[in-house]
């Protein structure tokens, strides 16, 4: 049963919690304003809404039968019987009360607005799926990603070492929260047939496979160009970034344009996922030198 619960944890995806949270620290580091006990909160809350999400995924995919026997993907625990989904439901509220209770220790460190935006953080990962209007049923899931695996993530976690917002951690936030998205992109695509049967309207369902494909690669390039523009990294670790992630852009990108099987899809979304941290090493080693 333990495993059960790690399988449904998701740990390739932590990766998507875990980066742009370093990057953060890299850009407190190269301002010499890094703070251990803020870092390693950010790190754990982070982690831990990641966790919530993928629960609260599992969860409500079930309920309103987003999740079948004929998926794809990987099998869901709530879908495939693993786990009950009362149990699934009691789990997305702890997890996600740890995290807010990890969060409120760095109130020190950032005053009362990181309440309101650790409180936004949590409630999102609830009705990324859940409620009345969630965001991922209405094709609103890749702006989330964006804005909070992102900006928020790499903005706030040096504002509460810095104590300052800058151009660089803006255009960082962004630049991660591209790459981050291209996992999200990849799981749209693979998963349209299934989401037009649940009436999940992903921006693949909305405007086609092709332009999941277009999406995949402009956000790979965007990244990169984000990166051009920050001040802090050096011309040449920019034109490393373009060289390495637009070619490994277009070969995902075809890969995923030829894929049939489930092995097919798994390899574009094993390569989108190590995209994530090689992407987030080279611009910490840019932020850095």
């Amino acid at each position: 049963m333990f495993s059960v619960w790690i399988r449904a944890a998701r740990p390739r995806t932590l990766v998507a919690a875990m980066v742009p949270v370093s990057v953060g620290i890299c850009l407190a580091l190269e301002s010499n304003l890094f703070l251990l006990p803020p870092a390693i909160l950010c790190m754990l809350f982070a982690i831990l809404v990641q966790i919530g999400t993928n629960f609260a995924n599992d969860y409500f995919d079930y309920q309103k039968g987003a999740d079948t026997l004929d998926r794809i993907g990987p099998r869901r625990a709530v879908a495939s019987g693993l786990i009950l989904p009362a149990a699934m439901f009691r789990a997305t509220w702890i997890i996600l009360g740890l995290a807010f209770l990890v969060g409120a220790g760095l109130l020190p460190y950032g005053g009362w607005k990181l309440l309101l935006v650790g409180t936004v953080s949590i409630l999102c990962a609830l009705i990324y799926t859940g409620g009345p209007f969630p965001l991922a049923y209405l094709g609103l899931g890749d702006f989330f990603v964006v804005g909070f695996f992102g900006i928020v993530a790499v903005g706030f976690t040096h504002f509460v070492q810095a104590g300052f917002f800058s151009l660089d951690t803006f255009l960082a936030g962004l630049a991660i929260g591209l790459v981050v998205n291209n996992l999200l992109v990849v799981n749209n695509y693979r998963d349209v047939e299934e989401d037009c049967r649940s009436d999940k309207k992903t921006l693949a369902v909305r405007f086609g496979r092709k332009f999941s494909l277009w999406q995949f690669r402009l956000q790979t390039l965007g990244a990169c160009v984000c990166v051009a523009w920050m001040p802090k990294v050096e011309f040449r670790v920019w034109l490393l970034l373009v060289v390495i992630f637009c070619l490994l852009g277009i070969r995902v990108s075809n890969q995923l344009d030829n894929a049939v099987t489930t092995k097919d899809f798994g390899v574009c979304l094993n390569t989108t996922a190590l995209m994530v941290p090689v992407f987030g090493a080279i611009l910490g080693i840019g932020i850095l030198t």
